[in-house]
């Protein structure tokens, strides 16, 4: 005979089962009546393999409601051989979890069954809870099963998660929840199906419309429409739209400012607002408002829009923010809605920039470059300057015109960077221009210092590659160099549609004020080096808005290779280049004189620059030794002197350039061009370092080999050490620059544009 307890107890059940809600009588039962999540459960599944083969670990189901969470857990539990128990976390306490864990553990020392233990709301177990299940989750007395609405990563412990697969459920779709429906009005057992109910199709499609993917709710909504909703004389319950809508009048919306929704519709914010979408922009925002949100949160994530995703486009953009906000806290609810939908609408419709983030740029050279020394003339000389030369050389931008001067203020490990990047919208992109050419400028002053600084001191054609001696100062090229290059420059008259060709170029200076003038033309500039090539790829990248140049790795041994790689029929009005001809033996760079002139147009003109250095090493210590005051005493190092001044005349004959302005101003007589040719000397010093006397004397220094071709070992030795004593001195140098241009005989000095154009087609 049964307990009379389990008949009531059994008795219960069925009452129960006939009075819970329907979303609870049509739970599935096993996986085939499951609906939905066919990403992670449909055939061939991880998951549905794992059930199937009751071979499920620790597991952690998190996503909204109403998508099947609790129900895939009670299907696990009526497949699996293991025992299977449940607590809630809303009601559960340590000692609920500390009774099923010795259960669990008796059952397994005993009868050796696993136990699955389902956590309903996992995310609810507070810290001391969590902490509590964790080591018999990790020696296995029990199998975790836990279900949460938040995101386990920050909800649960990482401990328990780093032990768990985790599986996110998506909202239903749309064709799930029909199912789902159609289920519910067909079943007789679970069901209404049997009861004579007619759902129209507005109704029905209202229903799965506002459940928004909530199975629970869509369930909960027929349920009251059914059970509300008496029937006609027929016997028939006819829900229509009016009755649906009166069932399930407004979607509800899944929001926890804790949770997943918080994080997500925030970021949707913000990244309307960034891609200037208004629409979407009003959409998120109401519905953050809609759910509660606050409207301080929100005005603190659109200034960090204005800085990140705005910027410098419109300064304006941060104000607005900071404006609304002020209103805002000034007015309160609901008025205060219109300055935050006006921020929001301001943002969304501002001009984009992000180049504030050229800051993080800098932050990650701070952390990542080993000399960030300051230059020395950007040193605060109030103190200890006069000791160490700290400030000397800094130029006053005030004191020039426009209040600029080419001068470099970042660390020497770090000249050429460039951090922040200007768009082309809105203030900064009146700025755009200007700066690019600036630091175009300062690139170009960088590159051509070792330009510069690579005068030859011998180049014959057997040793083109001789070691170039001088190094200038960073920090005192930019202006320098700019001087240069408008002296070079001066007197030229330009067409929009000239065409420039550059060759042996090492910077972009020449290039600037044909990009600049001929925006119709173009300018193609070869270079020998494909070190030389990569960097004024890198460089031109700055000019877009002056044009970017066209770049070409030549031959310097192959001239004819170069008309091959033009395009045919191509010819250029300018033909400009700085010393390019160096180490080239004559026959050849005469072919280089030839193939060129053979690309001139009929209005062509030349534009050459040598510079040759008039003292060498020798000659430049033989100079600072017998400079007067010089406090070093020549005359008790009488074996030096006279070494250094006999070097000095040798020295005279290594610098000699090859080939030098006579021979070209010859060269192109020959060939029928009037020839103009300007000298001028530049008197410049150079600090000795070890780097000079290592590119001197070093081992392989072209220098050294030169020295010991013509004196004694002896002799270079003690050359070197009369250096080496002086080492901090700053030697003399001066260059000598020959500008040579080179025009049509029919050309005047200075042609018009509008004489050019008579000139066009003159031979």
């Amino acid at each position: 005979m049964q307990p009379l307890s389990d008949l009531f107890s059994h008795q219960g059940d069925i009452t129960r089962q006939a009075l819970a809600p329907l979303a609870d009588r049509l739970r599935p039962r096993n996986l085939e009546e499951f609906v939905g999540q066919q990403e992670i459960l449909g055939p061939g599944r991880l998951l549905r393999r794992a059930i199937q083969a009751d071979r499920v670990g620790n597991l952690i189901l998190h996503g909204p409601p109403g998508v099947g969470k609790t129900t895939l857990a009670r299907i696990i539990a009526s497949t699996t051989r293991a025992h299977f128990t449940s607590l809630n976390a809303v009601l559960a306490g340590v000692k609920d979890l500390r009774v099923e864990v010795e259960a669990a553990r008796q059952r397994l020392e005993r009868h050796g069954l696993r136990t699955l233990l389902f956590i309903d709301e996992v995310h609810r177990f507070n810290v001391a809870q969590q902490d509590a299940l964790l080591p018999w989750v990790e020696n296995g007395t029990v199998t975790l099963i836990g279900a949460t609405t938040e995101n386990p990563y920050f909800e649960v412990n990482k401990a328990l998660v780093s032990r768990s697969r985790l599986f996110r459920l998506q909202p239903l779709e749309p064709r799930d929840l029909r199912v789902l429906l159609k289920r519910a009005l067909a079943d007789e057992e679970r069901g209404y199906g049997g009861l004579a109910v007619e759902l129209s199709s507005e109704a029905a499609d209202h229903l799965l419309d506002v459940a928004g993917g909530d199975a629970r709710s869509l369930l909960n909504a027929l349920e009251l429409a059914v059970e509300s909703s008496p029937a006609d004389d027929t016997g028939v319950i006819r829900i229509d739209l009016e009755i649906a809508e009166q069932s399930i009048q407004q979607r509800a919306v899944l929001y926890d400012k804790q949770g997943d929704a918080h994080f997500d519709t925030i970021s949707a914010f913000i990244k309307s607002l960034r891609g200037s979408d208004p629409d979407a922009a009003l959409f998120w925002l109401a519905r953050m408002v809609e759910a509660g949100e606050n409207p301080r949160f929100i005005f603190r994530r659109m200034l960090i829009s204005a800085g990140e995703d705005i910027g410098l486009a419109d300064p304006q953009a941060v104000v607005v923010v900071e404006a609304c906000a002020a209103a805002f806290e000034r007015v309160g609810l609901p008025e205060g809605l219109y300055p935050l939908a006006q921020a929001a609408l301001y943002l969304a419709g501002a001009e984009k920039s992000n180049s504030v983030l050229g800051f993080f740029d800098a932050l990650k050279s701070v952390r990542a470059t080993n000399r960030q020394d300051v230059p020395s003339h950007l040193r605060d000389a109030n103190r200890d300057g006069a000791a160490f030369g700290d400030g000397v050389g800094y130029r006053y931008p005030h004191a020039y015109a426009e209040h600029w001067v080419a001068q470099t203020y970042l660390p020497a490990a770090l000249q050429g960077e460039v951090f922040w990047l200007p768009g082309r919208l809105g203030w900064e992109g009146t700025l755009q221009e200007r700066l690019q050419r600036r630091r175009a400028a300062q690139l170009s002053a960088a590159a051509e210092s070792s330009a510069d600084s690579g005068l030859l001191l011998s180049s014959g054609p057997d040793d083109a590659g001789l070691e170039r001696w001088l190094q200038r100062q960073a920090g005192a090229e930019g202006e320098r160099l700019d001087q240069l290059r408008q002296r070079f420059w001066d007197g030229a008259r330009w067409q929009r549609q000239d065409r420039t060709l550059i060759v042996a170029a090492r910077s972009l200076l020449w290039a600037l004020d044909p990009l600049e003038a001929s925006p119709e033309g173009g300018v193609l500039i070869g270079v020998n080096a494909a070190a030389d090539l990569e960097r004024l790829q890198a460089q031109s990248q700055l000019l877009d808005s002056l044009r970017s140049p066209r770049l070409l790795l030549l031959e310097p041994t192959s001239p004819r290779k170069l008309a091959a790689a033009i395009e045919p029929g191509e010819r250029f009005e300018w033909l400009v280049a700085r010393s390019p001809f160096q180490g080239l033996a004559p026959a050849l760079w005469l072919q280089w004189l030839q193939q060129l002139n053979q690309l001139c147009s009929p209005r062509a003109q030349w534009r050459l620059l040598l510079s040759e250095p008039l003292l060498g090493p020798a000659g430049a210590l033989t100079e600072l030794l017998e400079k007067p005051g010089d406090p070093s005493n020549v005359s008790k190092d009488p074996s030096l002197t006279n070494l250094l001044r006999r070097l000095t005349l040798q020295e005279e004959g290594w610098l000699a350039p090859h080939p030098g302005a006579t021979e070209l101003s010859a060269a192109l007589e020959e060939l029928g061009w009037a020839v103009e040719l300007e000298s001028w000397q530049e008197f410049l010093t150079l600090e000795l370092s070890e780097t000079a006397l290592q590119r001197w004397f070093g081992p392989e220094a072209p220098y050294r080999r030169r020295l010991e071709a013509a004196m004694s070992a002896g002799e270079v030795n003690r050359l070197e050490a009369g250096f080496r004593d002086r080492i901090g001195a700053r030697l003399p140098q001066r260059l000598r620059h020959n500008r040579l241009i080179a025009r049509r005989p029919a050309q005047s000095p200075s042609p018009s544009p509008q004489a050019g154009e008579a000139n066009r087609d003159q031979p």
